[in-house]
């Protein structure tokens, strides 16, 4: 099991999500050691950020310390950085200010970033949720649109403060657009004196013919009948052509909006160019059947970072398929340990859910189908069952209870009490939460 150097293989993995830290877990007992890279201290479920965004979860509650989280696994070594590139044939990884680490094994899992489709100029106007800076950045616009709107004594420009736009109809466009709206229609009200938060405009753009497209058609428009009746417009077939500060363009149609909330592509990490090797067209590594990159075996890909195709459909960047690469991985290298071949990966498709405000959601588990409050409860359940650490699931399901009865969120400031200034700080404020 040694290397040349007389020390247990090492083993390094960049990025602490799902495929990660998943794959850093599954290696506790191998006999190996672990050096884990990542530019933030904690891990975040991804899943559940839109419900930081709108005040319905404070940030502790989907996030904790990588720290923590591996304290007793003795074999792994947690190092906040970024990095800045993969040297393949010297076989280390640079980091961003000149060190450099070496590897015998390597696990690139550095996630994914928003793609505005070469419109990078968007960003400024339409801000995405990928992060929990993201996350508590779009909560402050969000509920300042509503203050600036509450200030504005022009008739016009109050009401551009008070139309929303949400751009892609994925789960997270989804789930944006009906939290938004249940926030206007019961959170706020008879909290303003010269304006109707009701009155706000949701509005769900999706380029393609329906939302939620990776669902059947027929949960599909389920989960549209469910926006609309929360009060969210859905507007399809039309892309965003354009968005300044002032609004947006619905083809060569401008419409004024105070607030716009990008949810329509995302692009794997650049880091993944650094290999030399193929792309996809998103930029993802095309790896080998056991995820591991063409030339370069002892170098694997997981997560949103690889595409990986089994059979005819593309196995979707979602939070299981990424634990499922993760633990794969582990598997790989320790069958490389033994002398053995390595696996090939093989999904498992567990489902589909999508959550879209209170008592509606769609599920899909292929043959069995269904939406509505049956569909919300399973909904719920899965995500806190999910969650990593008993007080996170416990804070988390006495919140939603609270929300549930009360509309209340666990947040309404539009500036929060404990600011991020970096990302990796971010765990370390609220590290006493845990």
């Amino acid at each position: 099991m040694a290397t040349a150097s007389g020390k247990q293989p090492h083993v390094v993995v960049v990025g602490g999500g799902f495929a990660g830290l998943w794959a850093v877990r599954a290696l506790a007992r191998a006999p190996v050691r672990i050096t884990l890279v990542d530019r933030c201290n904690h891990h975040l479920f991804q899943p559940l950020l839109y419900q930081v965004a709108t005040a319905g979860l404070s940030a502790p509650d989907i996030a904790a310390p990588l720290r923590h989280i591996l304290r007793r696994q003795a074999n792994v070594e947690v190092r906040l950085a970024a990095v800045a590139g993969v040297d393949a044939d010297a076989k280390c990884i640079r980091l961003e200010g000149g060190d450099a680490i070496a590897f015998d094994y390597l696990l690139l899992a550095s996630g994914a970033t928003h793609a505005y489709f070469g419109h990078d100029e968007w960003e400024a106007h339409a801000p995405g949720l990928k992060t929990l800076d993201d996350a508590l950045h779009l909560r402050r616009r969000l509920l300042l649109a509503f203050e600036h709107a509450e200030a504005e004594p022009d008739p016009q420009r109050r009401k551009a403060w008070l139309e929303f736009a949400i751009i892609g109809g994925g789960p997270t466009g989804v789930e944006l657009a009906g939290t938004l709206a249940e926030i206007a229609r019961h959170t706020l009200r008879r909290e303003f004196r010269r304006i109707d938060p009701a009155q706000a405009r949701v509005r769900l753009v999706e380029a393609g013919p329906r939302v939620l497209p990776s669902f059947p058609e027929t949960l599909s428009a389920k989960a549209r009948r469910q926006l609309e009746r929360l009060g969210v417009e859905v507007v399809t077939g039309t892309p965003v052509t354009r968005i300044t500060g002032e609004g947006y363009w619905l083809g060569e149609q401008f419409v004024p909006a105070g607030t716009v909330v990008w949810a329509a592509g995302v692009a794997a990490s650049p880091l993944a160019r650094s290999l030399g090797v193929p792309l996809d067209r998103a930029g993802r590594v095309r790896v080998a059947p056991d995820l591991s990159v063409p030339g370069h075996p002892d170098i694997f890909v997981a997560g949103d970072l690889a595409a990986v195709s089994q059979g005819k459909r593309a196995v979707p960047g979602v939070a299981p398929a990424a634990k499922q690469m993760g633990r794969h991985v582990a598997k790989a290298i320790a069958a490389r340990l033994r002398g053995a071949e390595a696996p090939a990966f093989r999904y498992r498709d567990f489902g589909n859910l999508a959550t879209i405000g209170r008592m509606a959601a769609v599920v899909d588990f292929g043959t069995l189908r269904f939406s509505g409050l049956p569909a919300w409860w399973f909904w719920l359940g899965a995500h806190v069952f999910f969650l990593i650490g008993f007080r996170n699931r416990l804070v988390v399901l006495l919140n939603w209870f609270w929300a549930y009865w009360s509309y209340q969120r666990v947040s309404q400031s539009a500036k929060p009490r404990r600011t991020v200034t970096a990302p990796g700080q971010v765990a370390e404020r609220y590290r006493h939460f845990f």
